[in-house]
């Protein structure tokens, strides 16, 4: 969301600088991600009426203009083609120096002399258009400074906004929060019905309530589409970040922005029979303003006539019924849509509109009837027109009930772990517009019921009055204290080793930790665990991602290649973590240290000749990790594994049970996986490793001790 400070600053004006009010935005939770000039410095540039176009003698795409800038009249040579006699156009004269370094002198084109330089937008560091020079409305004085005229001395706060906070994308919800944060009074615009001068009507029929419970139509007769958007308007538009159009569109946008109301204008004349909000049928198509043409589906709510759909309801509209420039008979909308009917229609169709912006996050719904008069009101000054009465087409059982919420001091202050005065509270939340039905309790005990306002779709629990609270208040008013808890001791279970124990001795004996994902390749577990039942995944991130490991291996080698590639010559890794088996009643999880050494035995030194780790290396790291245990009975047995060397790999047998298994991996494996060295791993049941042998307290002897020298 872009909005001008000059914009803002007319509905509340704080006594604060930019940084600052960039600040407090912030702080309340609307995060400003930039501070940007609206114009670049420009010196030498004025308004300027070309009294006069000729055609060059020698070109004709180029114009020889008569140009007047309030004192002196000069002769310049134009290429553009919109330079009209009677209309006025920024004039850069001689010595001007425009964005990009370029510096206007006197020069001939075509032999003809020329004093100065009509400018486009794009030669003035306002926009993008280049096709044609910038047109200025007639109520700028000739001779005016540019900057002055069209205001440039401004700023564009770019504000990124969280979803919940649709209520301010518009300049009156941005505003209202910078009043309620310096405790002033928001001056909105004036917004009068604009009575009606016929009785025309066109209309409205809901068929789906549940996605449209209110639409607004009127009819305005007789507009003059070619009238100009004034120059103000254009400018308002532009630093919001929307192209000017035509007067209609603007006027429709501008609205938009500035009460966060999206509204559409259709060319009455080509509407048939009357307007219906229904839901898609199938094979029915839509060709759209940008010029694509989609095929709807039946979960689409439509703007429809009776020739078919006209436009995706708080999306886009539809070329068909679009403001042409033979307009002569508009019908206005303005409606309120349930964001969950147009939750992801926008994206379904490749579409991000700013229309569809605000009615997936909620627009206020009774806010329809101020931005219909609003709209009625500008566009019958600068296109004039008869406007008919407004038609209000409603389902009130479908439209949104006010919610009420309780507040309570003393949860408020519990939470926040600080004491706040009730009165300071009770201003804060109806300076936020939010209705008090009911207070009861004094000091700490009060308790408020409060109606929360329309336009705020996100505040449904007492905690989110409490976020309210804090928010405007400042987060940074809260003391930062430290939590206080009675803590009670845990039971140390004396025949269990505990976990971070094995972590540890894992750790002391050179390995690093690591936490590789759960979802593996399913080439890859087809390679370390070959035979074994695949678990793919119904909704996997990715093909490489598609089935949940069987072992720990993957991981392991996985880690392995990564730092291969990256010439690290000695790895020894760890993983404590689950794997997955198939059970009667979906997948079993078992708990697995598994761990893989490779390279030298110890890091590179001078003291040390090289040796490379070998099958001994990881079976004494596994002794170490069972010696843990604290008693007898682990033993090694040689086995068959397909993953590992078939003359250097064992099972690892516990109490005459099989519980792991280590050795190095197999040749042919090493080769498919292009490790260049011999890699070796272990993988053990962790609640085999922790079971011990719990202490036995015994008597000390009386005797001393007796030593003998054999």
């Amino acid at each position: 969301m872009k909005v001008s400070e000059s914009w803002l600053r007319e509905w509340v004006n704080p006594p604060v600088d930019t940084a600052t009010l960039a600040r407090q935005l912030t702080m309340a939770g609307l995060t400003v991600d930039a501070i940007e000039p609206v114009a670049p410095p420009l010196k030498e540039v004025v308004v300027a009426e070309v009294r006069s176009v000729k055609v060059h003698p020698d070109a004709d795409k180029l114009k020889v203009c008569a140009v007047f800038d309030g004192t002196t009249e000069y002769q310049v040579v134009c290429g553009a083609p919109n330079v009209t006699a009677g209309a006025r156009y920024p004039f850069a004269r001689i010595g001007a120096e425009l964005p990009g370094e370029f510096k206007i002198r006197k020069a001939k084109i075509r032999g003809v002399e020329s004093s100065g330089m009509l400018c486009s937008a794009a030669e003035l560091g306002l926009g993008d258009d280049s096709a044609g020079i910038l047109e200025l409305g007639e109520a700028l004085t000739v001779g005016s400074d540019l900057r002055e005229a069209l205001g440039l001395d401004d700023q564009v706060l770019e504000i990124e906004l969280t979803p919940n906070r649709g209520d301010c994308l518009g300049v009156r919800g941005i505003a209202r929060e910078i009043g309620v944060r310096n405790q002033m009074v928001v001056e909105a615009p004036a917004i009068s019905p604009v009575a009606a001068r016929n009785d025309d009507r066109f209309a409205v029929q809901l068929s789906a309530p549940e996605g449209c419970p209110r639409y607004l139509g009127r009819v305005i007769r007789a507009v003059s589409p070619a009238a100009p958007t004034p120059a103000w308007m254009k400018e308002r538009l532009r630093r919001a970040g929307l192209r000017p159009i035509d007067a209609v569109v603007d006027v429709t946008n501008y609205v938009m922005l500035e009460l966060g109301q999206p509204m559409h204008a259709f060319d009455l004349n080509v509407l048939k029979g009357g307007i219906v909000v229904r839901n898609a049928r199938a094979g029915e198509t839509l060709e759209l303003l940008d010029g694509r043409s989609v095929d709807l589906d039946d979960q689409t709510l439509l703007i429809t006539d009776a020739s078919g759909p006209v436009a995706i309801a708080g999306v886009m509209g539809g070329e068909r019924s679009g403001i042409g420039s033979d307009t002569k008979d508009v019908f206005l909308e303005c409606a309120y849509f349930a964001p969950a009917a147009l939750a992801g229609t926008a994206r379904r169709y490749g579409l991000q509109t700013d229309a569809s912006q605000r009615f997936e996050r909620g627009v206020d719904w009774q806010l329809q009837f101020s931005a219909m008069e609003r709209a009625t009101e500008l566009l019958i000054a600068i296109v004039g027109g008869e406007p008919g009465p407004v038609v209000d087409t409603v389902s009130e059982s479908h439209l949104p009930v006010r919610r009420k919420i309780t507040l309570r001091l003393a949860r408020l202050n519990a939470f926040v772990g600080t004491s706040i005065a009730e009165d300071e509270v009770e201003q804060i939340l109806l300076r936020l517009d939010f209705a008090l039905l009911e207070r009861t309790g004094s000091g700490n005990r009060s308790v408020w019921t409060f109606a929360v306002p329309s336009h705020r779709f996100d505040v449904e629990r007492e905690v989110d009055l409490i976020e309210e609270v804090c928010r405007v208040r400042g987060y940074d008013s809260i003391p930062a204290r430290s939590p206080t808890t009675a803590l009670t001791l845990s039971k140390v279970p004396l025949d269990q080793t505990p976990r971070q124990r094995v972590r540890a001795l894992l750790v002391d004996l050179g390995y690093q930790e690591l936490v590789t994902y759960s979802f593996i390749d399913p080439t890859l577990q087809d390679l370390l665990d070959p035979g074994a039942p695949t678990l793919p995944l119904l909704n996997p991130m990715s093909q490489e991602m598609g089935v949940l490991r069987t072992n720990l291996l993957p991981g392991l080698i996985e880690a392995l290649r990564a730092n291969e590639a990256r010439q690290q010559s000695r790895c020894r890794l760890f993983e404590v973590g689950r794997v997955f088996a198939p059970g009667t009643e979906g997948p079993v999880q078992v708990m697995r240290v598994g761990g893989l050494i490779y390279g030298e035995q110890l890091p590179q030194n001078w003291s040390q000749p090289e040796q490379a780790v070998d099958f001994f290396d990881v079976k004494g790291d596994i002794e170490r990790l069972l010696a843990l245990r604290g008693r007898e009975g682990a033993a090694f047995s040689a086995s068959i594994d397909p993953v590992l060397h078939p003359g250097q790999s064992a099972d690892i047998i516990l109490d005459g049970h099989r519980v792991g298994r280590l050795g190095q991996l197999h040749p042919e494996l090493q080769q498919r996986l292009d490790l260049r060295r011999r890699a070796f791993v272990f993988e053990v049941e962790f609640d085999a490793v922790t079971p011990r042998e719990p202490p036995r307290a015994a008597g000390l002897s009386r005797y001393p001790s007796v030593r003998r020298d054999i």
